[in-house]
């Protein structure tokens, strides 16, 4: 039985601050407008931690490995809003070639039109992981049911596709709400989002690309890349294809070994 959910210390803060509002507007009407003032900043707040990705004060956050993967010098590549049956065959070829690993943050819905593509990706020494079933754009708006409902129903098609269960979680553009922890902690799952990211769904320079995630880019990171929705170069490739060849030189160079984040966290299952 999974021990029971504990918030946030910034959320117990939050809770605090609401109650104190409303009891001192009670015990003193006349200080409603300060009442009104702190509740309006604590929001202010709450939202501005569901808008930063690698913010951990709303929950327990993998933003980057931990030490033991650092000594071993490992990266963890990320590739999100897939499967793609144009470019993920192609990304796992790249892969194989490099004799590198990465977690695929699969999309639900998308996963159920191309099952055998995403049991690829698994056969071929990779991991998927959860994405959300319709990776929604208002995600972070979702109300604790109405999220648990969309997670869990990825999480259900994932693991009977592949056969084994996600054990990460990765929000639309890594956006969320206090709600999020407490159905991931009832699910099983950890949240993570990135150390490095090139934003290439909009970013289609193959150059721009590279740099940002290549720049200081060393053990522990979380390197995140798309084989769904990635944007194109000038000439109409995939970016990801265009830039992973050369990433994959650059850590082989700096001797930094790809691996899934299960992998980092020795927490593969067993084969």
């Amino acid at each position: 039985m999974p021990a029971r959910w504990t918030p946030s210390p910034f959320l117990n803060a939050s809770a605090v601050v609401h109650g104190a509002a409303v009891l001192g507007t009670l015990a003193v009407p006349a200080a409603w407008p300060w009442a009104a003032g702190a509740l309006v900043a604590n929001h202010a707040l709450l939202a501005g931690a569901g808008l930063w990705p690698s913010s951990h004060l709303l929950g327990p956050n993998l933003t980057r490995l931990p030490d033991a993967a650092v000594q071993r010098r490992e990266v963890a590549l990320t590739i999100d809003d897939g499967p793609d049956p144009e470019v993920t065959p192609r990304v796992l070829d790249l892969l194989d070639a490099a004799h590198a690993k990465a977690s695929f943050f699969c999309i639900g819905r998308i996963a159920q039109q191309h099952p055998a593509l995403c049991r690829r990706i698994v056969e071929r020494g990779h991991r998927v992981e959860n994405h959300g079933f319709a990776h929604s754009n208002a995600f972070s708006l979702f109300g604790p049911g109405a999220m648990r409902r969309d997670i869990a129903r990825a999480q259900a098609t994932l693991s009977d596709i592949t056969g084994q269960a996600p054990q990460f979680f990765r929000a639309t553009a890594g956006l969320r709400n206090p709600f999020l922890d407490p159905v991931l902690h009832g699910l099983g799952l950890r949240l993570a989002t990135w150390t490095r990211r090139a934003y290439d769904t909009r970013t289609g320079d193959p150059e721009r690309v590279y740099q940002r995630l290549a720049q200081r880019l060393g053990a522990g990171d979380i390197v995140l890349m798309h084989d769904g929705h990635c944007a194109r170069t000038p000439s109409g490739e995939p970016v990801v294809l265009a830039v992973l060849p050369r990433l994959l030189h650059t850590l082989a160079e700096r001797r930094l070994s790809p691996v899934t984040l299960s992998q980092a966290l020795s927490l593969a299952l067993p084969p």
